[in-house]
């Protein structure tokens, strides 16, 4: 596993870089206590990302266990730049990269071992994925259509593939900053 600081070294450059990228990543978190914005995950070196990241922009974070039996960490900011309705359409293509990076290290996945590799994008938002598949187009990066895979299941969830021919443009182009994911991109797509 890559060190979260090995992996940010390579964080984008600007801050309004560094804004997208979290703000893709927001839609792996929730609004706690009317200001705090809160991300819980199962691995802590993704949120050690994420809160070097918001110290490069001027922000304090915190990261804890929650609970004494969960294997659950949660990261805690009162980041004022994050925003849940944040715009994504004015945005330069080097800032639309970094927010799809973000949305793809919250979002997103790879298989994490053998079988046929895939890239997908998820979002219960229909108008979130449509909006994720339109910034892929006007970056060149060719993507499948959206479906639900089981409207059974949950019918209210949409994904997006990446198809096949685009996987290195979306290696180089986007990547992941995500420790796993940035590493199943290196052993399998070769970037």
């Amino acid at each position: 596993m890559l060190d979260p600081s090995e992996t940010t070294r390579r964080a984008p450059i600007t801050k309004n870089q560094i804004i997208a990228y979290l703000n893709g990543a927001i839609h792996d978190a929730s609004l706690n206590k009317g200001k705090r914005i809160r991300f819980a995950q199962k691995n802590r070196d993704w949120l050690e990302v994420l809160k070097k990241l918001l110290k490069e922009i001027g922000y304090n974070s915190w990261i804890y266990k929650e609970g004494k039996e969960r294997n659950v960490y949660v990261l805690e900011t009162l980041c004022k730049e994050l925003d849940f309705a944040f715009d994504s359409s004015n945005l330069t293509k080097e800032e639309k990269a970094a927010y799809l990076k973000g949305f793809f290290d919250a979002e997103g996945g790879v298989p994490h071992n053998g079988g046929r590799f895939y890239i997908q994008l998820v979002q219960k938002n229909l108008e979130k994925i449509r909006l994720i598949k339109k910034i892929l187009d006007e970056l060149g990066i060719e993507s499948g259509k959206i479906h639900n895979p089981s409207y059974r299941v949950d019918p209210n969830y949409w994904r997006v593939f990446i198809l096949t021919n685009s996987h290195r443009k979306f290696g180089k182009l986007i990547g992941s900053f995500h420790p796993i994911k940035s590493e199943i991109f290196r052993k399998r797509v070769m970037i």
